[in-house]
């Protein structure tokens, strides 16, 4: 396993915000990614949250901006935020669309040459992270969850559904939620995984409902006035598909709010407690 390097460290609500950087397996190259560790961390081991972020972030903007440190410390729960993809692998026209490539990993293991090296950030999130967060840090790797927003509510959901038993909670804000069917899923799983879409199926939140279901209910936060409600986040699809499913959910259309991180930093209290309730049962 590759060894963790301290980039900075600063105190935060009476626990600690870090950046770490890594050689990453998985993405073939040098991954980030931030931690915040609550004051109980230094007594116990604490359940672990991960915060999946949308296009164009880094490892740095859920914990910068989202406000959720104080809310960790309050409920017991350690905050993991990655990066959204790997940086300068050398690919041709990896910085050439802001929804594409860097910073636009979507979560996915490619499969098409030449992004199947590097951009396999599926892989990462739920293999190689949660393992090295096992190795160096107190965390109850038995309970985990995982959230995010936009791209990263789509990995998110897509993750949870794909691995049942290693997610104990979900949650997003606006997330991506029938990447087949809208602009950015469509470009980024033709690109990443190929033309033919029944492979897409396997991370689409929508489809993959429709064989697995969670044991707890998923929460969405979803801003009336986002821009991209119509064209690209598409929420009832999701709602229809887990009613037809059986799958509880609870959707909830913000009035007024938009896709940013003043709606994130709104609401984020609500999601780490939805977890934090989950988690610590």
């Amino acid at each position: 396993m590759s060894q963790l390097s301290l980039i900075n460290q600063s105190a935060c609500f009476g626990g600690t915000v870090g950046f770490y950087r890594h050689q990453s397996v998985s993405c073939n190259g040098v991954m980030k990614f931030a931690v915040y560790l609550p004051p109980r961390s230094q007594s116990e081991p604490l359940p672990v949250l991960y915060f999946l972020s949308g296009l164009t972030c880094t490892e740095e903007n859920f914990i910068t901006k989202a406000g959720a440190q104080q809310f960790a410390a309050k409920y017991g729960v350690i905050l993991v935020a990655p990066d959204t993809s790997p940086r300068g692998a050398g690919i041709p026209g990896e910085d050439d669309d802001w929804d594409f490539g860097t910073g636009a990993g979507f979560y996915v293991d490619a499969t098409e040459e030449p992004w199947r090296s590097h951009y396999r950030m599926y892989s990462y999130v739920t293999q190689e992270l949660p393992a090295l967060m096992a190795a160096n840090f107190p965390v109850q790797v038995d309970r985990q969850g995982i959230f995010g927003h936009s791209m990263g509510g789509h990995g998110a959901l897509v993750c949870a559904l794909r691995n049942p038993d290693q997610y104990r909670s979900v949650s997003a804000f606006a997330p991506i939620v029938a990447p087949s069917r809208v602009p950015w899923g469509q470009k980024a799983f033709t690109n990443y995984l190929g033309v033919d879409q029944e492979t897409w199926r396997s991370y689409d939140a929508s489809e993959l409902i429709q064989s697995t279901q969670l044991k707890h209910p998923i929460l969405i936060d979803q801003g009336t006035a986002d821009t991209f409600l119509e064209k690209q986040l598409m929420p009832q699809v999701f709602k229809q598909a887990c009613a037809s499913a059986g799958q509880p959910l609870t959707l909830r259309m913000q009035e007024g709010y938009d896709h940013s991180y003043y709606f994130i930093s709104t609401f984020v209290e609500d999601h780490i407690r939805h977890h934090a309730e989950i988690l610590w049962r």
